[in-house]
């Protein structure tokens, strides 16, 4: 059974300036020789996750934060009627590896990912660990042999079972750190961009002439090619072995999510509020990529968009064929071309979804 979904997606973005560097111009990388804009993946998968559609579909996200002071007042205040103030700031110290008092300023070696279901579950096991008269090293191998029991609580916190964990100092160290199931790359455009400046000015309205600032912002428009592929068994072990209709559910809406979430970047100022042009699915024994298809940039031809998808069509066909690729894959496609062999064709994009949750059958 294969055990890999790769999503394939193809976006054209209006002018925009969607993930900016240090420098505040737009990030780009240099692909095949030419330059391309860039969307870091980091940006997107916080779109994702701070989405509406994420909070409806899959709960509420978890909190990723370096303050542990702040961190402390939100556990006090949404857990304070399940556990007093001590053994929420001991679990806490205990998990962090930080003293934790009442100072103003409690810093986390790292910015870390945490689950209020998952924090509720430790402060239960630690409270069960003190009247048990446990030290810290074995309440630890206690807890190691809850493993499976822990990974259930990340269900309430399916970025985290995702995207994975990392964890330096404390129990967390130990026991929270998490193999992330989902990989997703850095969105690049499928040609070479030259980007424009725009030069703008805020008006002042109590002002007889002239303007109350002056400023340039650089910005460009592009078809982009994005991938993520999820690892169903690294999944399902994340979140406490469950089933793979689980897994398949959490991947429609993965689907939904990079077919329409877009980072929030100058969007008040651009609207590039742009959906998918292209969403193909394929179910592989390995994480397929296609960027490859747009290694050689593509070139106007009556836009961008139209030679974009012959490029990945064209591509697609030659791996599937070079590599005898025999899982199922389907697309969902707004224009009128026609699909490869061998891809389901879908008409929207809730019957896509409903197609990954029927495990890829047609």
């Amino acid at each position: 059974m294969n055990n890999f979904i790769n999503f394939h997606i193809l976006i054209s973005h209006s002018p925009s300036c969607l993930n900016r560097d240090d420098m505040n111009m737009q990030k780009d990388a240099f692909f095949g020789g030419k330059r391309r804009v860039r969307i870091s993946s980091q940006s997107l998968k916080r779109a994702m996750r701070k989405s509406e559609y994420y909070a409806r579909h899959l709960g509420e996200s978890s909190i990723r934060t370096i303050h542990l002071e702040l961190l402390r007042e939100h556990l006090r205040k949404d857990l304070g009627e399940r556990f007093d103030k001590a053994l929420i700031d001991r679990t806490l110290f205990l998990l962090s590896g930080k003293p934790i008092d009442e100072s103003e300023k409690i810093d986390a070696d790292a910015v870390t990912p945490w689950v209020l279901g998952e924090f509720a579950w430790f402060c239960e096991q630690v409270k069960i660990g003190d009247e048990e008269g446990l030290d810290e090293k074995k309440l630890i191998k206690k807890l190691k042999e809850q493993v499976a029991a822990m990974r259930v609580n990340l269900q309430n916190g399916v970025d985290i079972a995702l995207s994975g964990r990392m964890a330096t100092s404390g129990m967390m160290s130990e026991l929270g750190k998490v193999d992330g199931a989902m990989s997703i790359a850095h969105s690049i455009t499928t040609h070479h961009v030259d980007s424009d400046i725009d030069w703008f000015t805020a008006v002042d309205d109590l002002q007889e002439l002239g303007s109350g600032h002056l400023g340039t912002q650089e910005f460009s428009s592009g078809v982009f090619y994005r991938y993520a592929s999820l690892n169903i068994s690294q999944l399902q072990e994340n979140l406490g072995s469950v089933d793979r209709s689980k897994v398949l559910e959490i991947a429609s809406h993965l689907a939904h999510m990079l077919a329409t979430e877009t980072p929030n970047a100058k969007q008040r100022t651009f609207a590039a509020f742009n959906p998918a042009d292209l969403v193909m699915v394929n179910f592989s024994d390995f994480p397929l990529s296609l960027a490859n298809a747009f290694e050689c940039p593509v070139k106007a031809k009556e836009g961008y968009l139209k030679p974009s998808i012959e490029a990945f069509t064209e591509y697609w066909e030659r791996v599937s064929k070079g590599y005898g690729l025999t899982g199922p894959a389907a697309e969902f496609l707004l224009t009128g071309d026609s699909l490869p062999a061998g891809v389901a064709k879908m008409e929207s994009l809730e019957q896509l979804k409903q197609w990954i949750r029927n495990s890829g059958e047609v």
